[in-house]
């Protein structure tokens, strides 16, 4: 199957993204970073709705999926061997995440292809629980010297992704293909977050600075590396790769909404990635707060942190806005709105104690269809946070702090210029969006008539 990619109509990559959704796991690990189970964004913000793309982390002893390369065949002609490979390996460890990347343009979509696979490496090494400390802790600070060393694989993970450490070969050949520009980032990213992996391995997430920082090196540094990716390409502004502030806050949302919402399956699996000046205030053991006697201790932390979490959307705001190719805003702004969609359903909400939150499957592709411009993600940050409003409780202990968080994103994403709107925008994004998937199912139909037809003058002929 061919899919949106650079010479391919924008309707087809509509119809991609709303048709590869699929269902979410019922297995799980740990949040790590923003790649495990297609993380770079996607770590179950995507996976928490419904499997669907922004981004840190899930697990299954289970063997690779076949999953199919959304380039379209003229593309995927053009490709090495092992580029092609390096695309098979992005499709089978990063789930439907591929195809935001694969819709990515000119050089800028190889680039963060690798930029990804490496990443996954690096943090399948992390989460590999079977490698001893003495091996892992160099591994993890020397892992952006790998890439240079042409014979490097690593051939004794027992992590379900390990197959991007034994063919590591094919993604260091082609990352050493890469622009220099693109390679330095690589590598200096990869270097960062192996150090900082390493700082977390025996150390717990205490102090809310300690939070920021855990989630800095797996997520921020993430976004951090995106941008200057984007930069480097020429396709975004040099200041999008500048404002490192930005670009942290980006991956450090994502990051954080993933820990709030995974709270029982990483304490059921005797992980603990809560900061523990945050549940301290509420109970002498992180894991008790899903007893049910202490549901309402358990739900002033959850707030308090999904609070701390929002902060980060006025920067996000500030950060989209600066994107001008439509490839790399949809990339960013998709993985955001899910996330604040995800938090709008954990906010003040039991379940998070007690079972699985997602938000509706309709509603993630809803979302992934229409935040595909500035003037549509504000009004979708206007809504929800709207919501949140309505859940703050006379009660809650953070009540002040989150109404004042609220305000601020509810003045950040106000329309600029309500008044020189176009008629066109009184046209429902619903609408809108059923408009471009049925002319994308019209197209196939086409496609497919015209082919048949071929078809069948051609045996007449014969």
């Amino acid at each position: 199957m061919a899919g949106a990619c650079c010479k391919c109509p924008i309707s087809l990559l509509i119809l991609k993204r709303s048709l590869l959704i699929t269902p979410r796991s019922t297995t799980a690990s740990s949040p790590r970073s923003l790649l495990v189970g297609g993380r770079l964004g996607e770590r179950r913000l995507q996976d928490s709705c419904c499997r669907a793309a922004l981004p840190n982390a899930l697990r299954t002893t289970s063997s690779y999926r076949s999953n199919p390369v959304f380039l379209c065949f003229s593309c995927q002609e053009s490709m090495s061997e092992s580029l092609r490979t390096c695309y098979t390996y992005l499709n089978q460890t990063s789930r439907s995440f591929a195809a935001v990347i694969e819709s990515l343009d000119g050089d800028l979509r190889h680039a963060v292809c690798i930029f990804y696979l490496v990443l996954r490496s690096l943090d399948t090494v992390e989460d590999d629980m079977t490698i001893p400390l003495a091996t892992k802790v160099p591994m993890l600070n020397d892992f952006h010297t790998f890439l240079y060393q042409a014979d490097w694989c690593f051939t004794e993970s027992q992590e379900k992704d390990r197959q991007v450490l034994e063919d590591f070969p094919t993604i260091s050949l082609e990352f050493r293909k890469l622009g220099q520009q693109y390679r330095e980032v690589i590598s200096d990213i990869c270097h960062r977050m192996g150090m900082g992996m390493a700082e977390f391995l025996e150390k717990k997430v205490g102090s809310m600075k300690e939070w920021d920082l855990y989630c800095h090196y797996v997520a921020g540094l993430v976004g951090i590396g995106l941008s200057q990716l984007f930069s480097a390409s020429q396709l975004a502004d040099p200041e999008v790769g500048q404002d490192t502030e930005l670009a942290n806050s980006m991956g450090l949302f994502l990051q954080k909404t993933n820990i709030i919402r995974d709270y029982l399956e990483d304490t059921q699996q005797g992980r603990a990635f809560w900061p523990q000046e945050a549940w301290v205030q509420f109970s002498d053991r992180l894991e008790d707060l899903a007893q049910p006697e202490k549901l309402e201790s358990a739900l002033s932390c959850l707030n308090l942190l999904v609070t701390d979490a929002l902060r980060h959307v006025p920067d996000v705001l500030t950060y989209l806005a600066r994107l001008r190719n439509q490839s790399i805003f949809n990339f960013c702004a998709i993985p955001q709105v899910m996330a604040l969609a995800t938090l709008t359903v954990c906010y003040n909400n039991p379940m998070v104690f007690r079972g699985v939150v997602k938000i509706r499957k309709g509603q993630a592709v809803t979302l992934m269809m229409d935040a595909n411009n500035m003037e549509a993600v504000r009004a979708i940050i206007t809504q929800y946070s709207g919501e949140l409003r309505q859940k703050v409780s006379l009660t809650d202990p953070s009540r002040a702090e989150t109404l004042h968080i609220l305000g601020v994103i509810a003045e950040k994403s106000a329309p600029l210029q309500p008044a020189l709107q176009s008629k066109s925008s009184h046209l429902s994004p619903m609408y809108l969006s059923a408009a471009m998937l049925l002319a994308a199912f019209s197209w196939q139909y086409l496609s497919t008539t015209v082919a048949q037809a071929q078809d069948g003058r051609d045996m007449q002929g014969h």
